[in-house]
């Protein structure tokens, strides 16, 4: 088969001089006389680069990269210009039993493609393998993959930014709201049709209208680098929703582009600036969408195989410490440089705010395991594009020792499942939790106060898009995700959710008042900790997803955030937590409080208290029986003087009936207003003495107006 194409396809193309090229930078890079190809490759002993019409359909010609600098080979072609479809053929030995894979006959998307076109049509022509052979993955497949594959595309990254800066929000002001391109924007009102989707329809001003309003400073957006949909969703109808299958780690994905122009993402970027707020993007480096031995060979198999994956049982199977088939290599130097140069693509090029790495230990590890030293943590702490963004990572893998929260060095934040599982449990009525909320509300200090880290470290939240989100963890008791067709076996048992007397939607008045108010009580605790506060997309308008805790293949109005039928009243509350957030500079402190004395007035910055105003004893942390906690917060004892404030606060989380507490230093005169009572949410500010009722599932918050 290899040898009828090489026989129909030209070599050489007219009106295109080729030249040596260089080494660098990797991918296709034009200068505006033509195009510079490099690919890296080790173990290669042929690559060849395709070019396609314009309609992508037909390959023009077939160069062979003559010139190898190292790993690194390259072609210079005179005369393309961007929008030119390209893919690589590679040759090399097929020897699975030693991690070889290589298959000529299969079209690949080069590694560093800019844009990707065309949708992935699965055949088993993609498979390197002969599918239902005897010898499985051992045996080759000689057909040629073009026809169902993508192409990459040449493009030109200028673009006019004006004067574009990033917000360059603090850690300790940021408040981050999780947002997917689609599932935000598909029934949103006001959004033209043809941006539904679309990364212009993600910055369109009714949604940044509601993120300003909102009080969000930074969005996370789900997996837009481009990604494929699984096979086995394809055959049931699905699709990969979410996104965490990358093929292209500097392409935008098409899918949310309307003319395919990386132009688009670029101008989602500068609105989001505009309005003063930062782009974070979700990445996932660490696997691909090939899957394991019976996978596909779309690229990075093709390409070198032994060099991009991480290998077992001499070289044959992969190690899945990702759950998905395969492990990114990022110990070796060139795939290191890759996801490097990936990264520092989106923010020169791209100008995003900052990233967060899907499950970010499998990047650290080394082959001894996680190593907070280790190659890829170090070469991303130096950088000096790299050190100035925001950098998140999801602390645990499926490998061996997967779980490391708290473990990453400075400046990572992390997201603290801790504090997830414990205010869950605490809002649910789960005994003897006061004592680990009391901790989650300090910005778990023993987790991340060590090595310079600030209290911002902690990322505080309660849903993600994996798992239930608000509404649904307060209507339901156990998950119900018979529509993604594993008959509800995937997706987490252990969510601590709670339906409050009835399974799913209800009119009974009391039963929705009762989560209305559990609503108000998880979004306080998020926003009154220390850390840095999250939320998921719609929560704040009370979306649910019919107790579907895992809709990542749920493309519709499961998956999509509902605005129809939004709840104002709890739009205005997490309005009303952003806006006190803002206002008191105890909430959003980058020293942990540890109650030492402060240098200002020797004053400690914490104090714990039980309802009678007592400072608890050793045991009281362990009672059951004791749902009132009350914490007095200064500013941290370490602040300098010149940094210093005058807030103080005090607040109380009530998950018990309704109990009398006593304010801190009351006197007749005594100085403290209740700013916020999420049993009575609309009520403003009043002034207080002596003793106040703190209403049963309630939490209220005191400011200190003055001696």
């Amino acid at each position: 088969m290899n040898a009828q194409l090489n026989q129909t396809v030209p070599t050489k193309l007219r009106d295109h001089p080729l030249s040596a090229g260089k080494p660098y930078p990797l991918g296709a890079t034009f200068d505006g006389a033509g195009v510079n190809f490099a690919v890296f490759s080790e173990h290669a002993t042929r690559i060849d680069l395709c070019l396609f019409t314009d309609d992508g359909r037909k390959e023009r010609a077939r160069l062979p990269l003559l010139e190898r600098d190292g790993d690194v080979w390259h072609v210079y072609v005179g005369g393309l210009t961007p929008g030119t479809k390209y893919g690589f053929r590679v040759h090399g030995p097929y020897a699975p039993e030693d991690g070889h894979r290589f298959n000529y006959n299969k079209l690949l998307v080069d590694p560093y493609a800019k844009r990707l076109f065309g949708k992935l049509k699965w055949s088993d022509a993609l498979m390197g393998y002969r599918v239902g052979s005897p010898r499985g993955d051992l045996s080759f497949d000689a057909r040629d993959s073009a026809f169902a594959a993508q192409r990459a595309v040449v493009v030109d990254p200028s673009f006019n930014w004006g004067d574009d800066t990033p917000p360059d929000i603090s850690a300790s002001d940021t408040v981050l709201y999780e947002a997917h391109v689609k599932g935000m924007t598909a029934r949103m009102p006001g959004i033209s049709p043809g941006q539904r989707g679309k990364f212009l329809g993600m910055a369109a001003p009714p949604v940044l209208d509601h993120l300003t309003k909102l009080g969000v400073t930074s969005v996370q957006l789900m997996p837009s680098q481009a990604f494929v949909d699984d096979h086995f969703l394809v055959k049931q109808g699905l699709r990969n929703y979410w996104g965490y299958n990358s093929i292209g780690f500097f392409a935008p994905e098409p899918r949310y582009m309307t003319n395919h122009g990386i132009w688009e993402f670029q101008t989602m970027v500068r609105r989001f600036h505009e309005a003063g707020i930062e782009v974070i993007l979700d990445v996932v480096y660490n696997h691909t969408a090939e899957g394991n031995e019976m996978g596909p060979t779309l690229s990075f198999r093709g390409f070198d195989n032994k060099a991009y994956y991480r290998l077992a049982d001499g070289g044959r199977n992969y190690i899945n410490d990702t759950g998905v088939g395969n492990s990114l290599r990022v110990e070796h130097p060139m795939v290191l440089r890759m996801v490097m140069d990936s990264l520092r693509y989106w923010v020169e090029v791209m100008h995003v705010d900052g990233f967060r790495f899907d499950l970010g230990v499998n990047l650290a590890r080394e082959p001894w395991g996680f190593d907070r030293e280790g190659g890829f943590l170090d070469a991303l702490r130096q950088d000096p594009v790299l050190g100035r963004v925001k950098l998140i990572t999801e602390p645990w893998d499926l490998g061996p020792g997967g779980y490391q929260l708290g473990a990453f060095p400075h400046p990572f934040m992390e997201f603290n499942d801790k504090f997830r599982d414990d205010v869950r449990q605490f809002w649910r009525g789960d005994a003897g939790l006061t004592g680990l909320l009391a901790k989650r509300v300090a910005g778990s200090a023993r987790q991340f106060d060590h090595s310079g880290r600030g209290a911002n470290a902690s990322i505080n939240f309660v849903t993600v898009h994996d798992g239930m989100v608000m509404q649904d963890l307060v209507s339901y008791d156990r998950k119900h995700n018979e529509a993604n067709g594993e008959d509800n076996r995937d997706g987490s048992d252990k969510n601590f959710s709670n339906n409050l007397g009835v399974e799913g939607p209800t009119d009974d008045p009391a039963i929705r008042a009762a989560r209305a108010q559990r609503k108000r009580n998880l979004l306080a605790t998020i926003f009154l900790s220390q850390g840095t506060p999250f939320l998921l997309s719609g929560d704040e308008i009370g979306n649910s997803q019919w107790g579907n805790n895992n809709t990542f293949a749920q493309d519709n109005d499961t998956g999509w955030v509902n605005w129809d039928r939004p709840d104002d009243a709890l739009l205005g509350f997490v309005r009303k937590l952003t806006q006190l957030r803002r206002d008191h500079p105890v909430l959003r402190q980058n020293r942990f409080l540890h109650a030492r004395p402060r240098h200002t007035d020797g004053i400690p910055d914490l104090f714990w208290r039980k309802p009678d105003g007592s400072a608890p004893e050793a045991g009281d942390w362990s009672d059951p029986d004791w749902r009132a906690l009350s914490v007095e917060m200064r500013t941290a004892s370490a602040t300098p003087d010149y940094a210093a404030s005058d807030d103080v606060l005090f607040i109380t989380f009530n998950a018990g009936d309704a109990v009398e507490i006593t304010l801190p230093d009351c006197e007749d005169d005594c100085p403290w207003e209740l700013i916020l009572d999420t049993a009575r949410p609309k009520d403003g500010p009043q002034s207080v003495t002596g003793t106040v009722t703190v209403a049963a599932q309630s939490v209220c918050v005191f400011a200190r107006t003055g001696d």
